[in-house]
């Protein structure tokens, strides 16, 4: 059993909220569920608690779905660099759990938008995805769809392995480490 409850809110960044709000809403489907400005001192003053060094900056939350956020920040045009999407420390991409219905649905909005997608393909056996930009942010984005599950997917169980599968591969970092993690996992 894991110690959290899933995700509460991932918070990304952003130089444009106008775009990114018009991208995730209208595009992607999630409803804009809060709105506001950081509130002074958080930046750059003695209360800030990890916040971007930046005063009163725009920080939207999006609802993604199963009681979970989408937040972004809006960083001051060209105030900070892009990121590197496979850089350590980097996020590579976000996936998105989504209905059989929503993914047909989601693959008419993007074409509809010029959005371009890769799949859908068949990325573990019974999921499917298809992968696309945020053309607003540079995001890599993924939608994964278990058709068979039809509206009630299973994110872990789509992805969780048998013990000796997993092993095989933690063996290849160190094989008495391999041992300790597998007992310690979540594993069929």
């Amino acid at each position: 059993m894991s110690a959290t409850r899933g995700i509460h809110h991932l918070a990304l960044n952003t130089e444009d909220m106008r775009a990114t709000v018009d991208f995730y809403t209208r595009v992607l489907g999630m409803p804009l569920v809060h709105a506001m400005k950081v509130p002074p001192g958080l930046g750059t003053g003695p209360g800030n608690r990890g916040n971007p060094p930046y005063e009163r900056i725009r920080h939207y939350f999006f609802d993604m779905g199963n009681d979970s956020l989408l937040a972004f920040f809006e960083m001051p045009r060209g105030a900070e660099p892009r990121a590197k999407r496979d850089g350590i420390g980097g996020m590579q991409h976000v996936a998105f759990a989504v209905t059989p219905r929503a993914f047909a649905a989601l693959q008419g909005r993007l074409k509809e938008s010029g959005v371009a997608f890769d799949g859908p393909l068949e990325v573990l056996p019974g999921l499917v995805s298809i992968y696309f930009i945020d053309p607003t942010n540079g995001i890599r984005l993924e939608a994964c769809c278990e058709p068979a599950k039809a509206d009630a997917p299973g994110v872990v169980a789509s992805v969780r392995q048998t013990r000796a599968e997993a092993e095989r591969e933690l063996e290849s970092i160190e094989r008495s480490w391999s041992k300790a993690t597998v007992e310690r996992g979540g594993f069929t």
